[in-house]
């Protein structure tokens, strides 16, 4: 049989592909596991892997970090060479990262099948890298599995045969779940903060960090909110270059508890026992969502409007006046009821995995 190769590349990928990875695996499938290296990173790659229980990659390109255009063409030029290699009968991406429309589209005009995990999730936003990644990356596949019915209506309305879309829910969620357990309180310990009584931030879209008004404003904001809240930020590289490009590192309080990026167990761990999460990330508003944390999104706009509707994230752009009075009624106790969405039940790898099965049957 043909193998199937599954594609990550960036962290968000990791939590997306290990509970099918291992689904497939299990039921004796040939899959291949490549990494393109687009997160440069390598210490932080292997923690997440071992995090998650993943094994060493079957093969890794190491594309390292470049403009979109050369990391495009670099992972295609090398992804190419695998397909002629391994003869795969199909390709499996994930998400809207710039490895995963790259590998579609090497796959796709070699006439191999193409299947999209979290498929039709719309900012509709057409200023934002991803969203043209995954705009191009739906219309050229063969299956499209999909997080939740917004996503369905989504590619729908883009004229996607109905057939090829299948509602599967939210695999991050299953990484979760499976994960939950295993998380502790040694970060929490380690960083001398206390569970609930700090607030978690993660920063890195260029429409936050680009600009050097825009930046000061947040720290502002977030220097206003350490007063009397531990803030625990991990900081994103780009994040923590642009501050230093800028020259505001003394916009930073004293207060504040920065950290390296993290592992997988560890953030988990963090966004379980914080109070509420600051974010511009969309897997983290989805993590919150299924936790029950409070979380407030600094965008003006989300491609997972179900953590909205249904969960517990708010939407509240990066002006700093906002920023801290959507933070302090929270605080005050002006939190919204949520429930958990449909199909967030930790199954998705196995109904994806059905689906794979009776495809190559």
């Amino acid at each position: 049989m043909k193998p199937i190769i599954i594609v990550v590349g960036a962290r968000p990928n990791f939590m997306k592909m290990a509970p099918l990875y291992s689904e497939l695996k299990k039921r004796k499938l040939p899959v291949i596991l490549l990494h393109t290296g687009q997160h440069y990173d390598e210490n932080m790659s292997r923690v997440f892997f071992e995090d998650l229980g993943m094994p060493k990659p079957d093969i890794y390109l190491g594309v390292g970090s470049e403009s979109h255009a050369k990391q495009t063409a670099k992972i295609m030029i090398d992804f190419e060479q695998i397909c002629y290699e391994k003869k795969p009968q199909r390709i499996i991406v994930a998400g809207d990262v710039n490895s995963t429309l790259a590998c579609a589209l090497v796959a796709v005009k070699l006439n191999i099948d193409v299947d999209h995990v979290e498929a039709g999730l719309r900012s509709f936003d057409n200023r934002m890298p991803e969203e043209i990644n995954r705009i191009i990356t739906d219309q050229i596949s063969t299956l499209l599995y999909t997080p939740s019915e917004d996503a369905n209506l989504n590619l729908e309305n883009e004229g996607i045969k109905q057939d090829s879309i299948k509602l599967v829910g939210n695999i991050m969620i299953d990484s979760l779940i499976k994960n939950l357990e295993k998380t502790n309180l040694d970060i929490i310990k380690k960083l001398n903060i206390k569970e609930k009584k700090y607030v978690l931030v993660t920063l890195h879209r260029p429409s936050n960090v680009d600009q050097k008004e825009i930046l000061i404003g947040i720290l502002r904001a977030l220097n206003e909110i350490s007063k009397d809240t531990s803030v625990v930020w991990p900081l994103h590289p780009r994040t923590k270059h642009k501050i230093k490009e800028f020259g505001i590192e003394s916009e930073i309080n004293k207060n504040m508890v920065l950290t390296g990026p993290l592992g997988y167990l560890d953030f988990l761990s963090l966004t379980k026992n914080s109070k509420i999460v600051l974010t511009d990330s969309g897997g983290i508003q989805e993590e919150t969502t299924a936790l029950g944390i409070p979380c407030l999104t600094l965008r003006d706009n989300t491609e997972r409007p179900i953590t909205v509707e249904k969960g517990t994230n708010k939407i509240i752009g990066n002006e700093e006046s906002k920023i801290v009075e959507e933070f302090n009624e929270i605080i005050n106790g002006k939190i919204n009821s949520h429930e958990i969405p449909e199909l967030w039940d930790g199954k998705t790898a196995i109904r994806i995995a059905d689906i794979i099965e009776e495809e190559i049957s």
